[in-house]
């Protein structure tokens, strides 16, 4: 088998040991983001990563250079939203929420040099002052699966709600 036929840097698409370990990193990441720790979250995520969250009812191929987002951070200015949600004057978020990110149906659809193109389904619960909010929807990754550790070079959250009910978005899915 060559590159062409889905083989780079040793690692192949549909080896099953890797989506093991993609989902492993996927937990990792919902783990992080679960305990608040978004400081070691954002080291997840490679320089010049981008994360986006498109307009309910948007596919993946929205763009954010001609539609409004949600979120459609570059690694400066998620570096930036990161900083923001840690200081006590990020009031939607202190005190902080409670949150459960629940991840599944985890795929590998594409493997480049080294790096994995990866979609899995998504539940994010969150909780503050007696109201629980539900987000779900569809996260799509590049991770770098060359480097170690590996990094998220692009994080993409679809969300497949029809609105944004009660329209806030406190919180990184």
């Amino acid at each position: 088998m060559n590159a062409d036929a889905g083989l780079s840097h040793g690692l192949a698409k549909d080896d099953p040991g890797l989506r093991a370990r993609i989902e492993d990193f996927l937990y990792l990441e919902a783990g992080l983001l679960d305990e608040w720790r978004i400081e070691e979250w954002f080291a997840m995520f490679a320089e010049g990563a981008t994360y986006e969250v498109p307009p309910t009812g948007d596919g993946s191929e929205t763009d954010p250079a001609t539609s409004l987002f949600y979120i459609a951070d570059d690694y400066v200015r998620l570096r930036e939203r990161i900083t923001r949600l840690t200081k006590k004057e990020a009031h939607s978020e202190f005190p902080r929420s409670r949150q459960r990110h629940m991840i599944s149906n985890v795929r590998i659809t594409g493997m480049t040099g080294g790096v994995a193109d990866v979609t899995a389904n998504f539940v994010t619960y969150r909780a503050k002052r007696g109201v629980v909010d539900t987000y779900y929807g569809k996260h799509v990754y590049r991770i770098d699966c060359a480097v170690q550790p590996w990094k998220i070079k692009a994080k993409r959250s679809i969300l497949d709600m029809d609105m944004l009910y009660p329209g806030k978005l406190t919180i990184i899915i």
